[in-house]
């Protein structure tokens, strides 16, 4: 492989990850915009969405929450006050580990969760195809530095 095309490789991969990027900013925009027409902090809307879409089976504690989130554990307990306040989410103690506090949606929480996964849904179906046409050059743009796919 020449160096000019090596160059040319590059500078395509980095041009696919550049419009993939763009395209998950414009989607992270909208879902900020929306969570705050709702009236939510993007992160309290993350934080019910974590604990609604959880696996049937997994305990929601802050300790999840924070690790799903990628946020401290202080942090975490912070949203899930101020979520408690306004009446979105409920916290109780584990009676299994009374350290832990298990978290659930209270019926506010479920329909404004429900209103914001409804335009999240719509706004996901008409990005698709741009997020999967990025998806799909970088799969087949992605080489490591001697020329063989990755992954």
């Amino acid at each position: 492989m020449s160096t000019r095309s090596k160059v040319s490789d590059s500078q395509l991969l980095l041009r696919t990850l550049a419009e993939f990027r763009y395209e998950l900013r414009q989607f992270l925009h909208f879902s900020e915009r929306a969570a705050a027409a709702a009236g939510l902090q993007p992160q309290q809307h993350q934080l019910l969405l974590q604990v609604a879409g959880a696996p049937e089976r997994e305990v929601v504690t802050i300790a999840y929450a924070a690790e799903r989130l990628s946020l401290r554990h202080h942090s975490v307990v912070e949203l899930v006050n101020r979520s408690e306040r306004e009446g979105l989410l409920t916290r109780t103690v584990d009676m299994r580990d009374r350290r832990r506090a298990i978290l659930k949606l209270t019926r506010m929480g479920e329909l404004v969760l429900g209103r914001l996964a409804g335009d999240h849904a719509r706004e996901l179906k008409e990005m698709a195809p741009r997020l999967a046409k990025a998806l799909k050059r970088i799969g087949m743009s992605a080489q490591d530095p001697a020329g063989s796919k990755t992954r």
